[in-house]
């Protein structure tokens, strides 16, 4: 082969000056532009205008992020149509979900024949599309009400769960 066979292959020889340009072209400008928007997308528009040691920085970070709710223990129980009408008729009423229709006897049959403890249990621990209702804003005897007014609007014969007694 010819020397000037073999030079066009290598692209002949490079100044110091032809190499910075290609590395400042290939290395320097997308480090720039890469560090610029990555700078961009996390900077924070809202920051606080105090340094961290500030007591108005340090509340913020240190807010809160859940509540405990106190329920009075010694109100009057709800009726089974109460709870009802706040807690289940959102769904029993118009049968969303696969819920049985309040009043449908068809679709209570089934469900009454397993008995009160069956259904009752359904509604505190959830069943289907339904979520679990126990320990929610009314207590397990209020929820039974319910299931009662419910089962027994639909046909069943079932008797309204005894108030359980207070602790002592």
């Amino acid at each position: 082969m010819s020397a000037h066979h073999e030079e066009a292959h290598t692209g002949g020889k490079k100044s110091i000056p032809q190499i910075l340009f290609w590395f400042v072209l290939v290395f320097a400008v997308p480090y720039f532009v890469v560090t610029s928007v990555i700078s961009l997308g996390f900077s924070d528009s809202k920051s606080v205008p105090y340094p961290a040691s500030h007591p108005e920085v340090t509340a913020k970070r240190i807010e809160k992020v859940g509540a405990v709710e106190m329920k009075a223990v010694d109100r009057e129980p709800k009726s089974g149509e109460e709870v009802y009408a706040a807690q289940c008729a959102a769904c029993h009423a118009a049968g969303v979900a696969g819920a049985p229709k309040f009043g449908d006897a068809g679709a209570w049959a089934a469900r009454i024949k397993n008995g009160y403890e069956t259904l009752l249990t359904s509604a505190l621990k959830g069943k289907g599309a339904m979520g679990a209702q126990g320990g929610g804003a009314f207590n397990d005897f209020e929820i039974g009400r319910a299931v009662v007014h419910m089962a027994n609007a639909a046909g069943g014969k079932l008797a309204e769960p005894k108030k359980p007694e207070a602790a002592k």
